[in-house]
């Protein structure tokens, strides 16, 4: 599994007009789902994009409260290094990720932290406006 992790003082998600998800001053987290992930590594991730040292002062989103908005985005496992289409096979289908995205968003509320999420297999569009800004690809 795969994290792209943002700090943001705000973030959406809309999903036909309507706003289906929001933080301020938290996390924007991209999780890109592959063939062999499980849920132990869903719960991995969990935890170290919870615990990840990110935010000011070296704080993370465990220390202070802050909220994350997890959306599910397969072209994380995109390859564009053999021209300029990309492959997605290293993408799990849609059937084996929306699970452990589930799994990963379990996991983060079961730790104690504010998750709000897009909408699974919909058109998305996310706003976002991010912090430093601070990126950090996590991967498990």
């Amino acid at each position: 599994m795969r994290a792209l992790v943002q700090t943001v003082s705000r973030a959406s998600v809309t999903v036909d007009d309507e706003v289906i998800g929001k933080i301020e001053d938290g996390l924007l987290v991209l999780v890109g789902v592959t063939h062999d992930d499980t849920p132990a590594k869903a719960a991995e991730l969990a935890r170290k994009t919870y615990e990840l040292r990110i935010l000011d002062d070296e704080a993370s989103a465990s220390d202070v409260g802050a909220p994350l908005l997890v959306i599910s985005q397969f072209t994380l496992y995109g390859d564009a290094r053999k021209g300029r289409r990309p492959t997605w096979s290293a993408a799990a289908p849609a059937e084996i990720a929306e699970p452990l995205v589930n799994a990963y968003v379990e996991a983060l509320r079961a730790r104690g932290a504010t998750v709000a999420t897009g909408r699974f297999r919909a058109h998305m569009l996310v706003e976002s406006v991010n912090v430093g800004p601070r990126t950090l690809l996590l991967e498990i």
